[in-house]
């Protein structure tokens, strides 16, 4: 096979490069994974280099596979099996195993999972008699995978600390990475920590690594953290043939540690770098490249590129401005029955959206539908485990007999309660001819357990009965409402502070929603009538294996994939870009690059949505549309709205519908006051009169508000 053929200029450069430090800034749909594998097949056969010399880094151990495979078929033959390729989790775990005896590593270490290192940090903080509600161990353990992210070990944080949580967490690291140490067991981010340990403390270590590789190309550079890079600068540091692939523009990992300076400062590590740009988009049509450029230029960090593409100018792009949640999902569900119609497969669909709690309303419309789907990136809604906890404690309330629920719901929050004190009470109860729950508020049953557990499962049984007794009066979405605060379980995912908890406090917020939309649907505000609702919801399973399916995936997980028609929902201020980016530094960047990503993944046809308002824990709220949307030119826009403009206010709350009042003049610099937000200063302002737009920082977060719509008063 011609290894050159196909290729185009810049392509064929990329895979003939001589050698030295190479980056290859490949943009979305422009052939990377074929120049990546052509330039290991074309140094194998055409440059004589054996194939053990050569280490190839991928993101993920899929890609290393489809890699292997890709090798051996440019080279007529299983030539790949030789080549180091792998993550590089992957490849560390091979060189500590071989080397890392070295530093106290055992040969056969084992890699702890989250569970276990879960535990490893409660039993730290119990041995500081540390309180798990002032140090939740989710919290405590992302800080220590967050400064691993960044090379660094426990003596180094503990000397940065600058904090009493981040003291409290360098200890905690101590113990538990001595238990670790005891166990012969690592964690996932020690595979990379102590490889480079390895490296620093014994140098012919490294050299004999250096020796060996003499070609290192590195897959998704863009997404490297800082230890990541060290290792990479390491391997390469002898022969300096090092060829990272990458596109700054699709950086979207940094809350899992990547560091886009990575890519963007490649040039300033290695001076002499070659830099080829591969700017021909083989997927999209030239109208998406445009919408997706014209969103991606307004970033001010990145290296200065545009796509292009011989593909057809294509449809305009599509953008619908729906009533709310449920009008956008009626909407993506109409216009993928339109495009079956025209012989458009499910499985050539894709629908987008930032958060996982966004996926609900799609799932219920494509259930009731019959149109098949799949998650991707993530598990169904109501199978997800803070939905189905949640529910454990609701059936509770409507049959406290049930053991299953009752065990699901004393799990969490923990509560301390055993399986040995569990069984104890079950005989009692059974003996007593009563249910558990009921046990649990006898005193003479209470007595036969340990004072802690016994005053835990009081307030325990007290909370369902408390539940139990709201659900007689009250609907099922402030019985639920109630439930998420009177369980500990919002605390509990509030205390942890990562990006995955709020998520999951997200989700259960969307329940309020959705009881709320089945109160209005059916006319029965109960509990047990909503519960019953959403059990024919949850099980039905339209769907199947071996059929084509629409995927239903977040913008996060879309990465690397690419579909003929895409739809991207959910297009407004404070969900893309999210709320939660606005006062980070570099976060909008990123929420701009999670935009670009979710728009090059289409080929032929991107459908752009958001809505007028959404339900934000059961009570709609007006919304903004996304500035990303904005920043289209509206030339390559086919833009439709709902057919009643006041929908959604006849919708909201009767306190809601305002009289007409006077617009204030706002100017940036202006202090504002706000009825729930509180004082806040004007960051920008857009448009003019009853269409402007203004940006505020209030002391908890920075808004994007219509002046139209929200209660804004200058506070000077």
């Amino acid at each position: 096979m011609d290894l050159l053929a196909g290729l185009n200029p810049q392509q064929r450069e990329a895979v003939t490069h001589p050698g030295g430090p190479l980056l290859i800034l490949a943009g979305a749909g422009s052939g990377k994974t074929r120049v990546l594998t052509h330039r290991v097949a074309y140094l194998i056969r055409e440059r004589g280099l054996a194939p053990g010399r050569i280490l190839a880094v991928t993101f993920t151990n899929k890609a290393a596979h489809e890699m292997r495979e890709r090798i051996d078929r440019l080279l007529g033959g299983p030539v790949a099996r030789p080549i180091w390729i792998g993550t590089f989790h992957a490849v560390c775990s091979r060189i500590l195993r071989a080397d890392g005896e070295r530093v106290g590593v055992p040969a056969a270490f084992a890699i702890y999972d989250e569970d276990d290192q879960r535990r490893l940090i409660r039993d730290a903080l119990a041995e500081l008699r540390l309180d798990e509600r002032r140090f939740p161990p989710a919290a405590i353990h992302a800080m220590i995978g967050r400064a691993k992210d960044e090379a660094l070990d426990a003596e180094r944080y503990a000397a940065r600390a600058s904090s009493f949580m981040e003291e409290a967490a360098a200890r905690v690291w101590r113990i538990y990475q001595a238990a670790l140490r005891a166990a012969g067991a690592l964690d996932f981010d020690d595979l990379l920590v102590e490889t480079l340990r390895l490296f620093d403390e014994h140098p012919d270590v490294l050299h004999r690594y250096q020796d060996r590789f003499e070609h290192v190309l590195v897959d998704e550079y863009q997404d490297t953290n800082h230890a990541q890079y060290l290792l990479v600068r390491a391997l390469a540091g002898r022969h300096r043939n090092v060829s990272v692939v990458g596109d700054d523009d699709q950086s979207i990992y940094r809350w899992r540690g990547a560091d886009v300076r990575n890519i963007l400062e490649f040039e300033r590590d290695y001076p002499d770098a070659t830099v080829i740009t591969l700017a021909q988009n083989y997927r999209s049509t030239k109208t998406i490249l445009a919408a997706a450029h014209a969103v991606i230029r307004h970033n001010p960090h990145r290296h200065a590129k545009e796509l292009w593409t011989h593909n057809a100018d294509g449809l305009p792009v599509s953008a619908y401005e729906a009533a709310d949640a449920a009008d956008e999902a009626r909407f993506v569900l109409d216009r993928i029955r339109g495009l079956g119609a025209e012989g458009i497969r499910p499985g050539e669909i894709a629908v987008l959206y930032r958060t996982n709690a966004q996926s609900r309303v799609l799932e219920e419309e494509f259930l009731r539908a019959g149109v098949p789907y799949q998650i991707v990136g993530g598990v169904r809604f109501y199978e997800r485990k803070e939905v189905k906890d949640l529910l454990a404690y609701l059936r509770l309330v409507v049959a406290p007999g049930e053991g299953a629920s009752l065990r699901r719901a004393l799990a969490t929050p923990r509560r301390g309660i055993g399986e040995v004190s569990l069984a104890r009470l079950a005989a009692w109860a059974e003996t007593a001819g009563c249910t558990i729950l009921e046990a649990m508020r006898r005193p003479e049953a209470l007595d036969r357990l340990p004072r802690a557990q016994a005053r835990a499962l009081e307030a325990f049984a007290q909370t369902i009965a408390s539940l139990a007794e709201a659900a007689t009066t009250l609907p099922a979405s402030q019985v639920i409402a109630r439930a998420i605060a009177a369980t500990g379980y919002a605390e509990m995912l509030e205390a942890e502070g990562t990006e995955e908890a709020q998520g999951r406090l997200d989700n259960l917020r969307e329940l309020v929603t959705v009881a709320q939309e089945v109160e209005e649907s059916t006319g029965e505000p109960g509990l047990a009538a909503f519960l019953q609702h959403l059990a024919l919801v949850a099980d039905v399973d339209t769907y199947r294996d071996d059929v084509d399916r629409v995927t239903l995936m977040t913008l996060h997980s879309a990465k690397g994939l690419e579909f003929p028609v895409v739809f991207v929902t959910g297009l407004e201020e404070g969900l893309c870009p999210h709320v939660r980016a606005m006062d980070e530094e570099g976060g909008l960047d990123e929420e701009r690059r999670l935009c670009y990503v979710g728009f090059t993944r289409a080929k032929s046809r991107l459908i752009l949505t958001h809505a007028r308002s959404r339900a934000v824990f059961g009570a709609p709220q007006l919304s903004v549309p996304s500035r990303f949307l904005e920043e289209i030119p509206s030339h390559l826009l086919s833009a439709q709205s709902a057919p009643d403009p006041w929908a959604v206010e006849a919708r909201l709350r009767p306190a809601s519908r305002a009289p007409v009042r006077a617009i204030p003049d706002l100017a940036p610099g202006a202090r504002v006051r706000h009825e729930k937000f509180g004082e806040g200063r004007v960051l920008e302002v857009e448009g003019e009169g009853a269409g402007a737009i203004v940006t505020v920082r209030f002391a908890g977060a920075t808004r994007r508000l219509a002046l139209s719509y929200a209660p804004l008063e200058p506070a000077d």
